[in-house]
């Protein structure tokens, strides 16, 4: 049985393709939940005529990704983290941390486009993949660096807490 997909089917085939099945698979599965329809005469040019379209707009989506891709390989974000003993990190830079920093430059993104393997948990630099496309992929440098410490800061008020239980000593 001939059929024409239309929708992607795992394992079997993509939108529009056109592919010869077993009749019980066709007729019980594909046909029924409308996932294909009979490879007729008629459906098979409509088909055609469908294709030329969505390639038409494909190619030029395509070109924009393209560009947009070009001026994101050149961003480079840098995330300043809190930082414990021996440089850890208080926590992890995610891809929604880096979605964010993107849409406060004014690049909006998905942060599920953002291909980061795991979250990224030690300091320095790396190259982090965002998948516009399937045949676009922008990469991004990001940056992972230790937040200035307020160390004298912190100190002050313990010098204080001396000099007022020296205080209460005395009285």
């Amino acid at each position: 049985m001939k059929v024409i997909l239309q929708e992607n089917v795992e394992g079997l085939g993509y939108l529009g393709d056109v592919l010869t099945v077993a009749n019980g698979y066709g007729r019980n599965y594909l046909l029924p939940r409308k996932k294909a329809v009979l490879a007729e005469d008629r459906q098979v040019k409509l088909l055609q005529h469908v294709k030329r379209q969505i390639d038409q707009k494909a190619k030029k989506e395509l070109e924009a990704l393209g560009d947009i891709g070009k001026q994101m390989s050149n961003v480079s974000l840098t995330f300043e983290v809190q930082t414990g003993k021996d440089d850890k990190l208080f926590g992890s830079v995610t891809s929604m941390d880096i979605a964010e920093q993107l849409a406060a430059k004014g690049i909006e993104v998905d942060r599920r486009k953002i291909q980061l393997p795991h979250p990224l948990k030690e300091l320095g630099t790396c190259k982090v993949p965002i998948k516009l496309h399937r045949d676009v992929v922008a990469n991004i440098t990001v940056n992972v660096v230790k937040q200035a410490s307020e160390e004298p800061v912190a100190e002050a008020p313990a010098a204080s807490e001396d000099a007022s239980v020296a205080s209460t000593e005395t009285e």
